[in-house]
């Protein structure tokens, strides 16, 4: 769980056929990652997500989302 602004995201993890960590935030459409480590992945899946949340917050404020 990532908290930005206030707001919680969950990340969902899986391992790929390479090993690699792949994370997807289910709240924000195309909201994916990937890392070599857990920590790596994190680090990765917050760059995607800062951007894509002060989206979906505005238009949620709004009334879009």
């Amino acid at each position: 769980m990532i908290n930005l602004t206030n707001r919680e995201f969950y990340v969902i993890i899986e391992r790929d056929e390479d090993g690699y960590y792949v994370g997807e935030v289910p709240q924000l459409k195309a909201c994916y990652s990937q890392g070599e480590t857990i920590d790596e992945l994190m680090v990765n899946i917050k760059q995607v997500i800062r951007p894509l949340a002060k989206i979906v917050l505005h238009s949620w404020g709004k009334g879009k989302g």
